[in-house]
């Protein structure tokens, strides 16, 4: 009888971590040097934006030292059925993929069968002659933009480092002068899990087009991640989903991660809400696109390394802790320390935020915090995400933080602001003072 009550309990707790995932370790806010009431004003923070609805629901992650802190939903999933926001809850991180798409492709890197210098094209050819936008003269009417402007061969070739830094070029096809070719060969903007077909067919359309710049030359946010992922699945000959799945999120114990939502999970994914300029009351996004999606029935044939995953605050922040520890994390190793040096270093000097931050291969990164105009420290890193999810690490402080929530558009959400204010105003037991000399570059 005892054994048979032994096995129960074993598998109810497989199936327990199955469905929720595997979580880090957690910790009293004291004992990694975090003031348990400074920590409480996140919680009284997040709680006040949903009563004052600014958000619908939220999740806040907090990790010290590879220690959870502070592990929080506030809110509602599901505003119009009263369902209740969860720690587990499912959220579509859009640009939050970004960082796990350039881990694979460093994982690649540090295998030999990519460089940073090669050329695109090596792995899609259809990049081998690409053009760019010739600008119509100052103060063209946006209406004859398409007529005035003109095209020229691209000076270099796109390399995988210029993809990585966001230099290549390549936009969105929004604002460029040829938006229109971009809308008629179905390749504009971020959202891809509506297409019927596999991302490579619609990265071979985007090839073709006029991009917006020089490779090398400006910081141009576009579809660099999503080319990214067509050249993991060209480089290891598996699916990204497959390489994602395989490679990094079950050595991770990421197990709610992914490009789709299975039926049996559907009723964990948070709904998208919006808050606009002119209508600030928190409306239910519409069911189509960029609003509730295709997540869940759509066709699941398009894998978007830059925009497409699924994932909950506490998988995301496993793959967070990786970095942090230097590309590993239980026994289960992704990436080199110096490869993580390498990535989290600025890689464009001045031509990101006007140089008050740096960017890296994949990541926003802070090289001086008064430059960068807000709490933090040097060397820290992140990125966030269309649907106003954010993440950041800071190796000083150790500190992983995740933040979940379904807000698009998000105009007026300070919520990034105020949570990072209230996170470092709660470390009484600061690392920088013993290190920021040997960090924090000269002024």
């Amino acid at each position: 009888m005892i054994r048979k009550t032994l096995v129960a309990c074993a598998l109810w707790t497989v199936a327990v971590l199955t469905a929720v995932g595997q979580s880090l370790p957690t910790a009293r806010p004291q004992s990694v040097g975090m003031a348990p009431e400074r920590l409480a004003r996140v919680s009284t923070a997040m709680k006040k934006y949903v009563d004052e609805g600014k958000l619908a629901g939220a999740v806040t992650l907090i990790a010290r030292d590879g220690k959870v802190v502070l592990h929080e939903a506030v809110g509602k999933r599901d505003v119009e059925k009263g369902v209740a926001m969860t720690p587990d809850t499912l959220f579509r991180i859009a640009s939050m993929s970004k960082a796990v798409t350039s881990v694979a492709i460093m994982m690649l890197v540090e295998e030999g069968r990519i460089h940073l210098d090669d050329p695109v094209s090596r792995f899609i050819p259809a990049f081998a002659r690409t053009t760019v936008v010739v600008p119509p003269p100052a103060g063209t009417a946006f209406s004859a933009l398409a007529t005035t402007a003109g095209t020229a061969p691209a000076a270099r070739p796109i390399t995988i480092r210029h993809l990585l830094t966001h230099t290549s070029g390549v936009s969105y096809g929004n604002g460029n002068p040829f938006e229109a070719d971009y809308k008629s060969a179905s390749v504009i903007g971020w959202y891809f899990a509506d297409k019927d077909e596999p991302i490579a067919a619609t990265i071979d359309r985007l090839a073709k087009l006029p991009m917006d710049s020089q490779p090398g030359e400006k910081y141009v946010y576009g579809f660099n991640t999503d080319i990214l992922g067509v050249v993991v699945e060209k480089a290891s000959g598996q699916s990204l989903a497959d390489f994602f799945a395989s490679r990094i999120f079950t050595p991770l114990k990421m197990t709610q991660t992914s490009f789709y939502v299975d039926q049996a999970q559907s009723d964990r994914l948070a709904t998208v809400y919006s808050r606009t300029t002119a209508n600030p009351t928190l409306t239910r996004a519409p069911e189509a696109g960029t609003g509730q999606g295709d997540y869940i029935s759509g066709p699941r044939k398009s894998f978007s390394g830059g925009a497409g995953l699924v994932s909950t605050a506490s998988d995301y922040a496993r793959f967070l802790q990786m970095l942090l520890n230097g590309g590993t994390l239980d026994g289960a190793r992704l990436l080199s320390p110096k490869t993580i040096e390498l990535m989290t270093s600025n890689h464009v000097g001045t031509l990101y935020a006007n140089g008050s931050l740096g960017f890296g291969l994949g990541f926003e990164i802070t090289e001086h915090v008064g430059r960068s105009g807000r709490p933090g420290s040097v060397g820290e890193y992140g990125w966030g995400g269309a649907y106003h999810t954010k993440f950041w690490v800071d190796p000083v402080e150790k500190l992983v933080v995740v933040f979940m929530t379904q807000l698009l558009p998000s105009a007026g959400s300070d919520a990034h602001t105020t949570l990072r204010q209230l996170i470092y105003a709660s470390i009484v037991d600061s690392s920088t003072a013993t290190v920021k000399t040997t960090l924090r570059p000269a002024s």
